[in-house]
């Protein structure tokens, strides 16, 4: 097996979308999920699969992970949250997902004022472009590693068919310890973060928020209105 080619193979294929390449124009649902699939197709392990589908895309939503389309269409931001989340998903639970992307929602989810979600999926595209050489260079070192290995006394005596898938296996199982100790410190930054607040617990706190300010302001007319009162009565006081 020569893992050089299928890692480069996987390296050239591997290729995140970009924000210019997804229409500036709001999209349907099957308009979304033609797209994701045509540009996802090549991180496919079985061809006939759909890298999103309509229930899934719902399931965000309806988890407070994905805000609501308007008026049944998603613009260029909601594709880059679901191309976020497609990837995070591999490596992350839901629930870790939403506590990871809820601030960035909030911040930069349709805003008009500074950095937008476009900035911030940017940065993190640039991010994975320099990571590439990266990710090749520890897997090869990672091979050299295991193809010097099971070479002791005790293997002396198994067949090279073997002795070869022993060194295939002791690669897989460098590449998963570390993708393991990888996802234990992605859970425990996560487990770092606030917990998210949901919609409707969000909607309750602006409600609750509003009615308190209301009654600050009637409070402080009331008070107003006391004072002027006073003013009159003691002006009329004067006059007489």
């Amino acid at each position: 097996m020569n893992v050089d080619k299928l890692l480069e193979d996987l390296l050239n294929n591997m290729n995140l979308i970009k924000p210019e390449d997804i229409p500036n124009i709001d999209l349907y649902m099957d308009q979304v999920t033609t797209f994701m699939d045509r540009r996802l197709y090549s991180t496919k392990r079985i061809d006939d699969e759909k890298a999103l589908t309509k229930t899934m895309i719902n399931n965000y939503a309806k988890n407070d992970l994905l805000p609501s389309p308007e008026k049944k269409k998603y613009s260029k931001d909601h594709v880059l949250l679901l191309t976020l989340i497609y990837y995070f998903k591999n490596v992350m639970s839901i629930s870790d997902i939403k506590k990871l992307m809820q601030p960035i929602t909030d911040k930069f989810f349709h805003t008009s004022k500074g950095a937008d979600l476009v900035d911030v999926y940017s940065e993190i595209e640039g991010l994975m472009d320099a990571i590439g050489q990266k990710v090749s260079d520890d897997v090869h070192e990672k091979a050299k590693v295991a193809s010097n290995s099971y070479n002791s006394e005790e293997f002396k005596s198994v067949s090279e068919k073997d002795a070869n898938y022993l060194k295939l296996f002791s690669l897989v199982s460098m590449l998963c310890f570390d993708i393991y100790l990888k996802k234990q410190l992605v859970e425990a930054i996560v487990d770092t973060l606030e917990e998210p607040i949901s919609k409707a617990d969000r909607e309750k706190l602006a409600k609750r928020e509003q009615e308190e300010r209301e009654k600050l302001a009637k409070k402080e007319r009331e008070e107003r209105e006391k004072q002027l009162k006073r003013q009159r009565e003691e002006r009329e006081k004067f006059k007489k």
